[in-house]
């Protein structure tokens, strides 16, 4: 969890917000309300998942944390991060992002996008952000960021990291043409090889200057 953490930070997906967590049996550990670039596992908090009030060292928005584990009994791990691409790509597309390239199916056969801007700071809140959600592997958040599971801290920044790019090429495409989104035969594809690649890409972001590179060829509105 340090490790994603920082490479959170590292990649310039969070500034003084944004949190990871990891399911732990009936709990969640999660890193406090710091700049993730400091966060160090003695700090991590653990928070039971049936949790009515948070501790005041807790994220105020750790509360979609915990509605993500209570909807998805499978997923083990969640990354909030505050992407500019997500700002710009939720602000502009309806209700949500077709993958245009290959690894962006690793998200989902789509990326739903949340049409609440507010803080997630109650479960009153956070619940319809979850359920948003679906199946899907990662959420934008209009004007509010984006959040990722995996089945590790490490496969939710990786998603992260595709999600930024996912948001950028949809954006790119806008000014481009027409977007030709993959196939539902070729998303199945790309769905099936995830969990091997998303081990090589967290590998390649964990490592001290991997989280600095870009991971995948990129587009630009040009």
């Amino acid at each position: 969890m340090v490790a994603a953490a920082r490479a959170l930070a590292a990649l310039g997906l969070v500034a003084a917000f944004g949190h990871v967590s990891a399911r732990h049996g009936d709990r969640m550990l999660i890193t406090p309300a710091i700049d993730l670039a400091q966060a160090t596992e003695d700090a991590l908090l653990e928070i039971p998942l049936d949790s009515t009030v948070l501790p005041a060292t807790a994220p105020g928005e750790a509360w979609i944390h915990l509605a993500v584990y209570q909807a998805r009994p499978h997923v083990h791990a969640v990354a909030r991060a505050i992407p500019e691409s997500a700002f710009a790509a939720g602000a502009v597309a309806s209700r949500s992002i077709p993958p245009l390239h290959g690894q962006a199916a690793m998200l989902g056969e789509a990326v739903p996008v949340h049409d609440d801007a507010r803080l997630i700071r109650s479960a009153d809140i956070a619940a319809p952000a979850a359920r948003t959600l679906g199946d899907a592997d990662a959420l934008v958040l209009r004007g509010n960021g984006a959040v990722t599971t995996g089945s590790t801290p490490g496969h939710a920044v990786a998603r992260m990291c595709l999600l930024d790019a996912a948001c950028r090429v949809h954006l790119a495409t806008r000014h481009a043409g027409t977007p030709r989104p993959l196939t539902s035969e070729e998303i199945a594809g790309w769905r099936a090889a995830a969990p091997p690649l998303l081990d090589r890409l967290w590998a390649h972001l964990r490592r001290p200057d991997g989280a600095r590179a870009v991971p995948i060829a990129t587009v630009t509105d040009e």
